[in-house]
């Protein structure tokens, strides 16, 4: 068996305008399809992240609270590769996002900072 890579990472949002907003106007995601489910008042849009990442952006009518502090066991976060992280953080912080110091990575030597997306999903920027 060989995996050759991560197809899509699926995220279930609270305030789908919001998120579909913060994914798209904010973090720059274009939009591969967006699907209205009736059957299930739920909204599915498929985001595209760099050339071959994709992002699933889920609603669903009062989905439970993400467990967060202390850290729950499951997925930590999700990270995004940039070219220049102080350029990202300047172009995030003028969008109104806020983020943590960048800090360095002391076993690769890169560096990286965490943000939240309006649900409060840590999310990171690493740098190239």
């Amino acid at each position: 068996m060989k995996i050759n890579r991560i197809h899509h990472v699926a995220i279930i949002c609270s305030d789908y305008q919001k998120s579909k907003h913060f994914y798209t106007q904010i973090l720059g995601f274009s939009i591969i399809k967006e699907t209205y489910r009736q059957e299930r008042k739920s909204y599915k849009l498929d985001l595209s992240v760099g050339d071959s990442g994709q992002i699933e952006l889920f609603s669903f009518p009062n989905p439970p609270q993400r467990p967060s502090r202390p850290e729950a066991c499951g997925l930590r976060h999700l990270a995004f590769e940039v070219e220049n992280i102080e350029e990202t953080v300047i172009n995030l912080h003028n969008k109104g996002v806020e983020t943590e110091e960048i800090r360095l990575d002391e076993i690769t030597g890169k560096r990286f900072t965490f943000f939240k997306d309006p649900d409060n999903l840590p999310l990171e920027i690493y740098e190239r």
